[in-house]
């Protein structure tokens, strides 16, 4: 159990970034906060009456039959309860971001592709009308599979809030910092963090400093959790204390504000008259966190070979076929490259999971030239990839001695559905049309000479 108890309030003018009172640790635990002492009832979930006048209201994450160490939901005791936050709907229309199934039958999927950095515009956007999926997989209407997508904003969301009946997001910034005032409290971002962002949680998206980019992992199925370790034991990867989730604070404000929803695949807005931010206390395990990329411990082969790129995972969402993921975020940062006779970089292959790569920044090992900070590729399942020519050649030929790749931060979402382009990645984001080309010079060595390198 985590405890926070802070006397502390957001900020009653969304441009304004103020300080906050930071954030408590561990990766689904059952924390306890409030913003006001003695908001939070002791011993019991619901009293008959909540102190200063709160409604008491649970948020529930997962099915309440789950398994006991399944089961997540957070008890909220707010200024009004979220049906005071809900009005008529009216369909809107956010046309870059899409929702699988999503495949454009002049679109084709099947290919190695790398992009460049989406880049910036003149155009005023938001979190919701600055994101641009790239690819979609499986079906959000039966939550299984997921998006991606690339973030692109400028504005701050004033008086106007999100949330995403449809999904938990994976956020994975680029460039600049962004502040997401959710229900449950404040998380500020900036690139070599990431933060998730439960199904269903409420908030309110600021740019602390922009423009920003980054990555986004739409999970429509089960939850991210942490891998098992087996073998590697309780510690390293990612450890669970260097999670962090926000404290308790609200807004008590009545202004006319709009919440946008997305709904199995539409976006719907409604109008309402104050801040739905207003969660004075909370106590539960279904809460936002935010993790410090930089605090993932990798672990290696310290003599010889290469293990599979499975040993970088930081995250997992579970499918219904055990060990096989519906999503796995990998992350792939600075280590020490130490085994003996062995070829070091990412081998060829080619697998039943669909691999789409970032890059935070730095200079990605296999690819020295080409995939550049903020870019993407994508590797379908069952489509070859590998080291191109310059990477084969040097680490082939290269002094093995203890080295440390160093200036390095990428990722991966890997899925194990097709990743379906969207028609803005086929048409408007800026492909790589050469990508393919990258293993066009790689030569036949051999020619039945034993010992030939």
């Amino acid at each position: 159990m985590t405890k926070h108890t802070v006397p502390t309030r957001m900020q009653m003018a969304p441009s304004l970034p103020g300080p906050h009172e930071g954030y408590m640790p561990g990766f689904g635990n059952d924390y306890e906060t409030e913003a006001l002492p003695g908001a939070l009832p002791q011993g019991m979930n619901s009293p008959q009456t909540c102190n200063y006048g709160l409604y008491g209201e649970q948020l529930s994450g997962t099915a309440f039959t789950a398994p006991s160490h399944q089961n997540e939901r957070t008890w909220c005791y707010r200024i009004r309860p979220s049906v005071k936050h809900s009005h008529r709907y009216e369909k809107i229309d956010v046309p870059f971001w899409k929702s699988a199934p999503n495949v454009d039958p002049d679109v084709t999927s099947l290919g190695q592709y790398r992009w460049d950095p989406v880049p910036h515009t003149d155009e005023k956007l938001t979190w919701v009308t600055g994101m641009r999926t790239m690819t979609t997989a499986g079906d959000v209407n039966t939550q299984v599979g997921m998006a991606s997508h690339i973030y692109l904003v400028t504005e701050s969301m004033e008086d106007d809030y999100f949330f995403s009946a449809d999904s938990e997001l994976l956020v994975v910034p680029q460039e600049g910092v962004l502040r997401f005032s959710t229900e449950l409290g404040i998380i500020d971002l900036e690139p070599k963090e990431i933060a998730i962002i439960p199904r269903g949680l409420l908030y309110r998206v600021e740019v602390l400093e922009g423009p920003a980019r980054g990555f986004v992992c739409e999970n429509y199925g089960q939850k991210f959790e942490l891998p098992g370790r087996g073998p590697i034991g309780a510690n390293c990867m990612a450890n669970p204390r260097d999670f962090k989730a926000p404290v308790a604070a609200y807004e008590d404000r009545e202004v006319p504000s709009t919440v946008t929803v997305k709904w199995c695949g539409q976006f719907h807005k409604t109008n309402i008259g104050q801040s739905p931010l207003d969660v004075v206390a909370w106590h539960g395990n279904y809460a936002p966190v935010k993790y410090d990329l930089r605090t993932y411990c990798p672990v290696g082969a310290i003599l010889f070979d290469h293990p599979d790129p499975s040993i970088f995972t930081v995250l997992t969402a579970p499918s219904g076929q055990p060990g096989t993921a519906n999503i796995d975020f990998v992350l792939f940062r600075e280590r020490w490259m130490v085994a003996e006779d062995t070829f070091r970089p990412p081998w060829y292959h080619k697998n039943i999971m669909s691999e789409l790569m970032g890059n935070i920044y730095g200079q990605y090992d296999a690819k020295p030239k080409g995939f550049i900070p903020g870019g993407m590729s994508l590797h379908n399942m069952m489509l070859p990839h590998g080291p191109d020519k310059n990477a084969f050649e040097g680490a082939s030929n290269a002094d093995l001695k203890a080295e440390k790749l160093d200036n390095t931060m990428s990722f991966m979402f890997e899925t194990r559905f097709p990743q379906h382009l969207t028609t803005f990645a086929a048409d408007e984001a800026p492909l790589q049309d050469d990508y393919i080309d990258c293993w066009s010079d790689i030569e036949k060595k051999f020619d039945g000479t034993p010992g030939k390198k």
